[in-house]
């Protein structure tokens, strides 16, 4: 969205805000309860000292300061006095201190990390199909900037409940103490509320914009970084600045906004309670020259006025938070909301011998992008947040299609870009399941089966590779505990121990982030390494071995059906040399199968087969001639 379409604030109050953020803080008690019950008893205990201060203040004042005034002497017990009484007011007031800040940042923290995992199990629960509407960077900001935003307000809740236990106490107080200087009180602290209640109607526009705008600028942060390769090959260096620069000027701006907003509002909330001590001092001087009140009297008020200041923020901070604690919760919680999972069953599949994979009238269609509603495009605190998709459209991959790779043999999938070929795989091995048709393994429906069956014999490898920052041989094995000659013989198999036993170190030596270090070829033979280490009994490549030499790619895959331990094997194929040691080919073409057969027959009975196979040989000789030329200059 560009920063002309995007919405402007406004200061508009929201009715529902307050209620929305009364349940998303009373979710959070109820799941923090015994920490949270805490954080509040050491925010009474603060209230409590907090207002005894202003009583220890007139007691000393009556029984030690005046006397000592009148007598023009010191003695040493009246200041023992004063230090054993104000030391045991300020004792208790730190020991509140410390319960409410340790247990409510305890239950702050708890709570993110609650959501943390939850989303995150969210994350790994719900299919590869809803992953495919939701870009990666959303789903980071999901898990971390909106938990954050949706919990941070647990901080300065229990000082705010401790505030309104405060300001009962010294409300009771001070009508005891003199009715006619507790009415100036109650004046003031309705203005105090009037104005922080002003305050954050205002503000709550401008940070929920701030919100919405931290999202978007780490959603382009982490298109960036992905994208890094991309954008130095394409020279693109300027336009993502550009693009990034855009996002963070607007939420500089409007951090400008909200900073603006609330130094125009703080001074005339911070003054009202130094307005109200000085009318009490003026008022109460009047009251002690006529005998009507002692000095010591006015000054526990006056005081009380001056320590109430502060605390009675806290309620501001509180409001303040909720806007944006109700958007963070909002967006995390549509993803803990989010609709799909894949069903299982109890079954199991066979462990031995190679895996018969077929696919009977399978169909199956991407949820593209939904476009998104932004927060704040009518009023930012009402709408139902950035996560929530509206009207999907869906966009057919595959059409009614038979797959049947038998057991122990090579198939290879050909066709054009954008014929279905990577959708089938990912159904051959669910990780989707199809709209209509059924996908079975040995016979077995592979929606019957337990969870985890399905890894266990089959495994794709895809040409996109990732590489961990770990040793070549974390890498191969993931974590699993395999001796050193099992990961050997998976990497010869893949023709990758070459090159990584001249690495230093070899199986110890240090991939990099990503795979940095390495070729794109070396990347897939270690990932193609990977699979085979598991000895699967059906093992898919998904254009797997493109970054690799040809003729390695014709050794690695004779490799493959040499196996002694038998396997079947599903390959994508644009190569000739690919497609010749297929035992059989099925030619796609717009997500329906076209024809399939051998290489010879399908040269002669599919027109478009021919074509595409002849373009790739054509572009092969090209490349191979190119390459000729410059070993010859």
């Amino acid at each position: 969205m560009t920063s002309a379409t995007r919405p402007v604030d406004r200061p508009r109050p929201s009715p529902a805000i307050l209620r929305q953020g009364l349940r998303v803080l009373w979710t959070g008690i109820r799941q923090q309860k015994k920490v949270f019950s805490v954080a509040v008893g050491g925010a009474a205990l603060w209230a409590l000292a907090t207002v005894a201060t202003a009583w220890a203040i007139g007691y000393v004042t009556e029984h030690a300061v005046t006397p000592a005034v009148e007598s023009g002497e010191v003695t040493s017990g009246g200041l023992w006095m004063i230090f054993l009484v104000l030391f045991g007011v300020l004792l208790f007031n730190m020991a509140g201190v410390v319960l409410r800040r340790v247990a409510a940042s305890i239950a702050g923290f708890n709570l993110q990390a609650l959501y943390r995992r939850r989303v995150t199990r969210q994350y790994l629960r719900l299919p590869l199909s809803w992953h495919h509407s939701h870009p990666s960077g959303q789903l980071l900001s999901n898990a971390h900037a909106d938990i954050e935003a949706a919990w941070q307000i647990f901080n300065p809740l229990p000082m705010a409940i401790g505030v309104l236990v405060m300001l009962v106490i010294a409300g009771t107080q001070m009508v005891v103490v003199d009715p006619f200087l507790a009415l100036i009180g109650f004046l003031v602290f309705p203005g105090l509320f009037a104005a922080n209640l002003v305050f954050q109607r205002v503000m709550s526009p401008r940070i929920t914009r701030a919100q919405q705008l931290r999202a978007e600028v780490a959603e382009v942060a982490h298109e960036s970084f992905e994208a890094g390769m991309l954008v130095k090959a394409m020279g693109r260096e300027q336009e993502e600045t550009t693009r990034f620069g855009g996002v963070t000027n607007d939420l500089r701006n409007s951090l400008i906004n909200v900073g603006r907003t609330r130094g125009m509002f703080e001074p005339v909330i911070e003054a009202i309670p130094v307005l109200g001590t000085l009318a009490v001092l003026a008022v109460g001087t009047a009251r002690v020259a006529s005998g009507d009140l002692s000095a010591a009297d006015v000054v526990e008020i006056a005081y009380l006025f001056s320590i109430l200041a502060f605390p009675v923020r806290a309620l501001g901070w509180v409001l303040a938070e909720i806007p944006r604690s109700v958007v963070g919760f909002r967006r995390v919680d549509s993803v803990l909301q989010a609709k799909g999972s894949m069903e299982f069953g109890e079954g199991d599949l066979p462990r031995e011998g190679a895996a018969h994979s077929r696919s009977v009238g399978v169909s199956y269609a991407f949820a593209e992008p939904a476009e998104r509603a932004v927060l704040g495009a009518e009023d930012p605190l009402e709408d139902p947040g950035p996560s929530v998709p509206v009207g999907p459209q869906r966009a057919m991959a595959i059409r009614d299609v038979t797959l049947d790779v038998p057991a122990g043999r090579t198939v290879a999938l050909v066709g054009p870009t954008g014929s279905g070929k990577s959708t089938l795989t990912s159904l051959v091995l669910r990780l989707i399941d199809p709209d209509s048709g059924t996908v079975t393994l040995d016979g077995i429906d592979l929606r019957s089966v337990r969870k985890g069956e399905v890894p266990e014999v089959g495994t794709l490898v895809a040409q996109q590779t990732f590489m961990f920052d770990d040793p070549v041989r974390d890498n191969v094995t993931l974590g699993a505990e395999l001796p050193d000659d099992v990961v050997w013989e998976a990497l010869r198999t893949a023709r990758a121990d070459g090159f990584v036993s001249g690495m230093p170190g070899a199986l110890d030596a240090v991939i990099g982030e990503r795979g940095g270090n390495l070729s794109g070829g070396q990347r897939q033979r270690i990932a193609l390494a990977r699979a085979i280490v598991r000895r699967p009994r059906l093992l898919v490549l998904d254009d797997a071995t493109s970054a690799v030499d040809p003729s390695i790619e014709q050794a690695i895959l004779g490799g493959l059906r040499e196996t002694g331990d038998g396997m079947t094997v599903l390959v994508v194929a644009y190569r000739m040399a690919t497609i010749q040691l297929a035992d059989h080919i099925v030619y796609l073409e717009q997500g329906q199968v076209v024809d399939q057969g051998t290489h010879a027959e399908l040269l002669v009975s599919c027109e478009g087969y021919g074509d595409l196979v002849n373009a790739y040989a054509r572009e092969a000789a090209e490349r191979a001639a190119v390459a000729a030329d410059e070993e010859t200059v």
